[in-house]
């Protein structure tokens, strides 16, 4: 995660279950979405995740979609009053046997 955010632990929720893995993570911070949302792009693929779409719209903020093997993550970068704001989804699905 950039610098300047700061992770909500009110507002973020982790679910496990035998089948599949999921998590919704909120982060705040005074930064400007543009240059946020191309630092989450770059960190991402460095790491791996390939982009698949991005859309912006007024008002809603920006959506990133990215895919790694078997995961899906999905970035949304929006403004608040104050802050703005990231929600980080991810959802991993675990192998049964």
């Amino acid at each position: 995660m950039p610098k300047g955010l700061t992770y909500q632990l009110d507002k973020s929720t982790v679910i496990e279950s035998p089948a599949v893995k999921a998590a919704r993570l909120i982060y705040r911070g005074r930064l400007e979405p543009e240059s946020l949302g191309q630092a989450m792009r770059a960190t991402l693929e460095a790491n791996g995740w390939r982009h698949v779409s991005t859309t912006t719209t007024s008002g809603r903020g920006t959506i990133q979609v990215y895919e790694k093997a078997s995961n899906a993550l999905q970035v949304h970068i929006y403004e608040g009053v104050w802050y703005t704001y990231v929600e980080v989804d991810a959802t991993r699905a675990v192998q049964t046997q």
